[in-house]
């Protein structure tokens, strides 16, 4: 019951972070574009990376580098296959079709940091010099994507955010005070909440007999998926399609080159053979959705989404079986 507050908390604080954050920005008169691009997107990964970095502090790193690999395979499989099931998701824009080669860079990249043992003959862990990189890496993507949106003013995702970000946030904006309140809300919120679910966490592995790395991906890195969830569904639903991809893209990319990095700043964490293979699958998963948008007309349709879920559901429950 503590973990499952943890992770209630953790989506309330970010909600909370995000509506004042949001709110406030609009008030100061900054454009609702850069709102939906910016604030939005730290929002709905600010869980993710609290936990990362609560475990690092607390030593709990198999629960923390598990929270990661499970929401990047929760929003592939899950998130992604869901919206597709729902409404077939295409890809419109030039934006997105752009991020997928970088979601495949930055999996290749965790994937290589893994081969230590190949490599240099010892554990594989990521180090902070790792983490250094990825955070360099994250870097150029930010002014990948920047550029792209500034030479892309009609790209449909920059339509679907705006459009997002204003039914999402149906007030002009909200008085600076009111606004200060929310958004300490949500880092006090963020903050026992992460510190709640990585204590009890685990705690509940160790009573059910598993690593903590099940907990992280089958509990806490599906829960930390939610916000991802239901901005991609809403999207799915209204036909959004650039901003559905976009999302679980972005989320991916973010996870990999900042959630985890940052965390492994303040201790690196080892990686076990179990969290290599779902490096691994995760990698392959992104071959297969860049493949899929390449060759079936820029779209993923439902017998594809289905194929994602099913793969997911019976990846999740082999590594809980293995366990």
């Amino acid at each position: 019951m503590l973990l499952l507050c943890g992770l209630a908390l953790l989506l309330a604080g970010g909600t909370a972070l995000v509506h004042g954050a949001s709110g406030v920005a609009t008030r100061l008169g900054i454009s609702p574009l850069v709102v939906g691009l910016t604030v939005l997107a730290f929002g709905t990964s600010s869980p993710e990376l609290v936990v990362n970095v609560v475990g690092s502090l607390r030593g709990e790193t198999e629960l923390a580098f598990g929270n990661v690999t499970g929401s990047n395979l929760a929003n592939l499989g899950l998130v992604l296959g869901l919206s597709a099931l729902i409404k077939p998701v295409a890809i419109q824009g030039s934006v997105v079709r752009r991020e997928l080669p970088l979601l495949l860079l930055a999996t290749t990249i965790l994937v290589v940091m893994m081969l230590d043992p190949l490599l240099s003959d010892r554990p594989p862990v990521l180090n902070r010099s790792d983490g250094l990189i990825l955070l360099l890496f994250f870097t150029i993507f930010l002014y990948i994507t920047a550029t792209d949106l500034l030479a892309a003013n009609e790209d449909p995702l920059l339509d679907n955010v705006r459009h997002m970000e204003q039914s999402l946030h149906t007030l002009p904006g909200m008085a600076v005070k009111p606004g200060v309140i929310y958004i300490a809300l949500g880092v006090v919120g963020l903050t026992l909440g992460g510190h709640l679910t990585v204590v009890h966490g685990s705690a509940f592995a160790q009573a059910l007999g598993i690593s903590p790395v099940i907990i992280g991906m089958l509990v806490v890195g599906v829960g930390t998926s939610l916000p991802e969830l239901v901005t991609s569904i809403i999207a799915a639903v209204r036909g959004e399609c650039d901003l559905c991809v976009g999302n679980v893209v972005g989320s991916n990319i973010f996870n990999s080159l900042v959630v985890l990095p940052v965390a492994a700043l303040f201790r690196p964490p080892p990686i076990h053979a179990g969290s290599q293979l779902d490096v691994v699958m995760a990698l392959i998963a992104a071959v297969i959705i860049v493949l899929v948008f390449i060759y079936d007309r820029a779209r993923m349709d439902r017998v594809t989404g289905f194929a994602f879920v099913l793969a997911y559901i019976g990846y999740m429950g082999f590594r809980a079986t293995a366990a």
